[in-house]
């Protein structure tokens, strides 16, 4: 008898874990319900519901294969070690098997288990399935992890010529087994549902995932190097969230891409090329998570910049989070946010750059506002976004360098359409005026709010701060 424990790897095909252990004899799969730590992590109640409802099409799956999927509990992570040793112990199990995890936390528990596991006698295997190569696997010549991320491509796009890494089928059948899944609850404690209605926005299970990849492949991958920075169009593959509960794999996607470019990775179809790119990005932030850990414990990557002064302004953040700052861009990428559970990629380096720039707001009060709001809600890559969009980051963008939001909504949403469906209140305005209504005009903007910063002058103020904290003209 096999254990395989499953986390962010919800899916049976291409599951390197759930393949190896099922290669070694019969399989039970299980999955540690641990609340407390989600809480303690940001994670939002959609993610979680997220989770859940595709653990309730996962052991379906898997029951078709007849392989029970069990659900444990534990108040704490630290608990881990000794809930799977009991229930291996209770099945007789000879060995565990589970795809590695990133994050300080995650790696401690995972390390935590496997002596417990060696301690017992009991063998315990671990792969690499969240990534397409270990963290540390790709190295400058000195040996050290790359922090320039297109130096890090490049490595990734040679490695990948020499060895492209296989997708993996869904594990065999078995006989029956005398224990039955455990059943799945309506929600997890702390963690009320959504709405319907935001539940079917997400349909859950690999089948659903698989769907959505082919629709992208074949309908929206050819344009997608043109389409990806316009938020009025569904032009992006909205896998994320996907990809961060393990419904789909890196490899699954990256395959994709390739079949529909003639199995190149350069040239071909630039809509392919550009969401391979985007994929090694993924990549290059769960490295930067494993090899600089000091990203994991709110610590800014370039630690020159924490000497940055922002500013205490619980208004400002308010309004920021709310979706009211009088800024129609950053106000309907806010509000595409806490009504979907899901921001576009442009929308979320142009807020993000408002908050910690025109604002001068902390990064981190805004990386864990998205936290608790986002349904791929993904540590590594959030991390790394706001640290880049903050100028803290690896592959920073210069901290002189701030996003005007008008001018990206006059280049990206020209004619308004994005900000009309999440800010009502401008629709009847005509597109010359709906990127910065004019103030004091009761016809034109309505009830909406006058902008809360001046968008020159905070900029220069953020410029300022950098400057003093020792950042180089």
């Amino acid at each position: 008898m096999q254990l395989c424990w499953l986390r962010a790897d919800l899916r049976t095909a291409d599951n390197h874990a759930l393949w190896h252990a099922r290669q070694r004899g019969p399989v039970v799969a299980v999955f540690i319900v641990t609340p407390n730590d989600w809480h303690a992590h940001d994670d939002a109640a959609i993610k979680v519901d997220f989770w859940r409802r595709n653990l309730i099409e996962l052991a379906a799956t898997l029951n078709h294969r007849n392989i029970p999927l069990q659900l444990l509990h534990a108040g704490h992570w630290n608990e881990c070690p000794s809930r799977l040793l009991e229930l291996a112990r209770d099945l007789g199990a000879s060995g565990l098997h589970f795809n590695d995890e990133y994050g300080l936390h995650e790696q401690q528990r995972d390390d935590a288990v496997s002596r417990a596991f060696s301690e017992a006698g009991i063998s315990c295997q671990r792969y690499t399935d969240q990534l397409l190569f270990a963290p540390g696997s790709l190295t400058t010549q000195s040996g050290t992890m790359y922090k320039v991320y297109s130096q890090f491509r490049r490595q990734a796009y040679h490695r990948l010529h020499q060895h492209l890494p296989a997708e993996l089928p869904p594990p065999n059948s078995q006989e029956p087994l005398a224990r039955a899944s455990s059943s799945i609850p309506d929600h997890f404690d702390g963690f009320a549902p959504p709405t319907p209605e935001l539940q079917q926005l997400w349909p859950a299970g690999e089948a659903a995932a698989s769907e959505r990849l082919q629709r992208f492949s074949n309908q929206l991958l050819a344009d997608y190097a043109d389409d990806r920075d316009k938020p009025d169009l569904d032009a992006t593959s909205r896998l994320s969230a996907y990809l961060a509960a393990g419904v789909l794999s890196p490899r699954q996607c990256l395959h994709a891409a390739l079949r529909m470019n003639q199995g190149e990775f350069d040239g071909g179809n630039p809509g392919a090329v550009s969401w391979i790119n985007e994929l090694l990005w993924r990549e290059f932030y769960k490295h930067i998570l494993v090899c600089y850990p000091r990203v994991s414990r709110h610590r800014a990557f370039r630690p020159e910049t924490e000497a940055v002064q922002w500013r205490n302004d619980p208004e400002g953040l308010a309004a920021w989070q709310q979706g009211q700052t009088g800024i129609p861009l950053v106000d309907a990428a806010m509000r595409q946010l806490l009504n979907t559970g899901w921001m576009h990629n442009r929308l979320r380096m142009v807020s993000a750059m408002f908050l910690t720039k025109n604002l001068l707001i902390d990064w981190r009060e805004g990386e864990r506002w998205f936290m608790q709001h986002l349904i791929d809600g993904d540590l590594a890559a959030n991390n790394g976004g706001w640290q880049w969009s903050a100028s803290t980051g690896t592959d920073a963008a210069p901290y002189f360098r701030v996003f005007n939001p008008v001018s990206q909504s006059e280049k990206f949403d020209p004619d308004g359409s994005f900000i009309r469906r999440w800010v009502p209140e401008l629709a009847h305005l005509p597109a010359r005026q709906i990127h910065l209504p004019p103030t004091g005009d009761l016809f034109s903007g309505g009830n909406y709010p006058a902008p809360i910063v001046d968008l020159r002058s905070s900029r220069q103020r953020a410029i300022d701060a950098f400057r003093s904290a020792g950042e180089p003209a």
